[in-house]
């Protein structure tokens, strides 16, 4: 590492994992060592104006006031990096990162939908294809409303908090919320975007060291916010392919589950349930009642 990125590490910046990070290292790196320098120097000019102007030196106030121009230059140059800076740096890397998307057919596509207080990934499958998703199919089993009637869906892959990409190919995450604003954060990958609700908002990284990276929520987004954390596992493509494979076969078995109330084929119906069992001395099930006997028995 370059000795003079270290003053990143020392603010407590992540290592970077992503092939875009070094650039917003760099202007980070720049910011931090000129953010140094001012503090520096406004230290230095505060205590010379303590001293300068002590009342002991200076019993009556000088009303004519600073007559150099030495500090108009100064403002002006403070000034006139802060614009290089976003001008010249920040805003051409933002546009980059939200203008030049790469190839859907080469990166590995995701949508991602946060609800307090979790992330939910959706995969499309061996296919390609996302199934139809309904949100008046959402329920406690279906939290992303998927429609199972969809072909496109039955191999689709749901999986919460954790998402697996692998490692050197680009990934295409698009945001949603269910709810409130949350902010899909990756500070190892240098990348974060909102997901808002009733909006399909798009990011990409393109990740080039494996290892699990830590998903957060960027905005204050209820009492739970602390808690709303998943996680990015950054695979070799051996891996990321076997993982895949898994989480299909998952999917399949699920879909092809009967439902809760359908009995599996072959299998004997159950016996009675407490509330069909007769009370004691009840006649037996199918047997005719009686004719009523007269006062005389």
């Amino acid at each position: 590492m370059n000795k003079l990125a270290l003053i990143n590490e020392f603010m407590g910046q992540p290592p970077n994992a992503s092939e875009h990070g070094y650039q917003i290292d760099h202007i980070l790196e720049f910011c931090h060592w000129f953010m140094g320098a001012l503090f520096v120097g406004w230290l230095i000019f505060f205590l010379y104006v303590l001293v300068r102007y002590h009342r002991s030196r200076h019993p009556v106030a000088d009303h004519e006031g600073v007559t150099s121009g030495i500090s108009t230059h100064l403002e002006f140059a403070v000034d006139l990096i802060e614009a290089v800076l976003l001008v010249g740096f920040a805003v051409p890397l933002w546009a980059k990162r939200v203008n030049q998307f790469p190839e859907t057919r080469d990166a590995i596509l995701v949508h991602a939908v946060g609800q307090q207080f979790n992330w939910t990934f959706h995969l499309p499958g061996p296919d390609g294809v996302f199934g139809r998703r309904d949100v008046n199919l959402v329920t406690a089993s279906n939290q992303l409303g998927l429609d199972a009637n969809d072909p496109a869906a039955k191999d689709d892959i749901i999986v919460p908090s954790e998402l697996h990409v692998p490692v050197d190919r680009s990934v295409i995450i698009e945001l949603s919320s269910k709810d409130v604003i949350h902010n899909f954060c990756l500070p190892n990958m240098r990348i974060a975007q909102d997901a808002i609700p009733g909006s399909i908002i798009p990011m990409w990284f393109k990740p080039i060291k494996t290892g699990t990276y830590e998903v957060i929520c960027g905005q204050l987004c209820g009492l739970g916010h602390y808690s709303m954390k998943g996680s990015v596992v950054v695979d070799t493509p051996q891996d990321y392919e076997a993982w895949l494979k898994e989480r299909a076969e998952m999917a399949a078995q699920s879909a092809a589950a009967p439902p809760p109330m359908q009995r599996p084929p072959g299998e004997p119906p159950p016996g009675p349930s407490p509330a069909t069992v007769p009370p004691p001395g009840a006649p037996p099930a199918g047997a005719q009642p009686s004719a009523s006997a007269g006062p005389g028995g």
